[in-house]
């Protein structure tokens, strides 16, 4: 089979057409620069520059390539981390979406492609109500949040535009596997903490896997809406740090919800904890899947252990050792201590506490233990320390 991979150059496009070639099927790719398409060429694809957002350009792509069959893998979310203005950092992808889908279709009608696959999303899309895991049968959120909306429409466009011309749209869960992905940095920075109570469940799927599962969803000529995910969803609270673990960094940090939505907005608060999982029962039962990892707990490891990431954690946790080491005290110097920061009154303090039950939307309660070394009463989101100053990336930072 010939088939033609829009967006081949990207984290699922470059195994895709690994894939691809491996089974015994010819890829043409196309990239956005140069450099890339030579890289395709490389892996031995027949590559393309091409602007997928211009009609003209793209129909003539694909009549010239005569392929049997149309991957939609084009994205642009390389590096996005904007999570507040969502609809702004995922404007070129709702085009994408949109424009890109139909150019392609027009492509595909006038050079007789029957086959066509696009990449969609199951990660958030689907209604916040009900069981924590959902079905293809079951509907998309009615009222996402507010800077959302585009996002949502670009991503239902898409699949009832792929579905109408007899096509399949892929819902992707997270995706993960890709060694240099932006979101490892912010976790190893605790800028990616757990907000509320943790209770949004993702589902996630590796590279590899989404890569196949497309390549099935080609072979069988599949029609309709298929979740992509792994067998595992599962709440922040737990995935979070068990990525954590899995790349050498410290636990993640916790916010309030209240102070997530003043930071992040309330898309962030939304994907943190509200979201629901999805169920990939329909596309192993119908396209034979069978997932190299069919959980994250064994695939971050897989994906994560031993390389570069783990290798600064291991790093950072042997400073803390050494350093905490340094620093022990005995019982009659902690008592000490405790008696020094005991208030002459007699009641507790709150100095020097950590809470160990996350604090989901309490706004008596500034958690920033991890920050600042203790938690400190606010009656309102206003009333923040002057001395802290609010980053969009949820992270406190203390001016000195």
């Amino acid at each position: 089979m010939r088939v033609f991979v829009a967006g081949a150059s990207g984290a699922v496009g470059t195994r895709l057409v690994r894939q691809l070639i491996e089974r015994g099927h010819e890829a043409v790719g196309t990239s956005r620069s140069p450099e890339k398409a030579e890289r395709l060429r490389a892996a031995g694809a027949e590559p393309i520059v091409l602007d997928l957002l211009d009609r003209d350009a793209v129909r003539q792509a694909v009549v010239k390539a005569r392929p049997d069959g149309i991957v939609h893998e084009a994205t642009a979310l390389a590096g996005m981390s904007d999570i507040k203005h969502f609809d702004g950092s995922f404007g070129l992808t709702n085009r994408l979406r949109t424009e890109g889908t139909d150019a392609l279709l027009a492509g595909a009608r006038e050079a007789g492609v029957r086959l066509f696959v696009a990449q969609s999303y199951a990660g958030w899309p689907y209604a916040r109500e009900g069981g924590p895991v959902k079905t293809e049968e079951d509907p998309l959120d009615p009222t996402p949040a507010p800077a959302m909306r585009e996002t949502l429409a670009a991503i239902r466009y898409l699949e009832q535009t792929t579905t109408e011309a007899g096509g399949a749209a892929l819902r992707y869960g997270g995706l993960y596997g890709a060694p240099d992905d932006a979101q490892l940095e912010l976790v190893r920075k605790r800028r990616f903490p757990i907000v509320g109570d943790g209770g949004g469940i993702w589902s996630f799927v590796h590279l590899e896997d989404a890569a196949t599962a497309t390549i099935l969803a080609l072979e069988q000529a599949a029609q309709g809406v298929y979740n992509v995910v792994d067998d595992d969803p599962a709440p922040v609270r737990e995935w979070l740090p068990a990525l954590a673990d899995a790349i050498g960094a410290k636990p993640p940090r916790r916010v309030p919800a209240w102070l997530a939505r003043l930071l992040a907005g309330e898309s962030g608060v939304v994907l943190m904890t509200e979201i629901r999982g999805a169920s990939n029962a329909k596309a192993k039962s119908e396209l034979g899947w069978k997932l190299r990892f069919p959980s994250w707990r064994e695939g971050f490891r897989a994906a994560y252990a031993g390389g570069a990431n783990s290798k600064r954690g291991d790093r950072s946790r042997r400073r803390r050792r050494a350093g905490g080491a340094s620093r022990r005290i005995g019982p009659r110097a902690r008592a000490s201590k405790a008696d020094a920061r005991r208030p002459s009154d007699g009641s507790k303090s709150s100095v020097g506490t950590i809470p160990e039950s996350p604090v989901a939307d309490d706004r008596r309660t500034l958690e920033s233990p991890p920050l600042t070394g203790f938690a400190f009463p606010v009656s309102s989101p206003h009333q923040v320390p002057a001395d802290l100053r609010i980053r969009g990336d949820l992270c406190l930072t203390r001016r000195l």
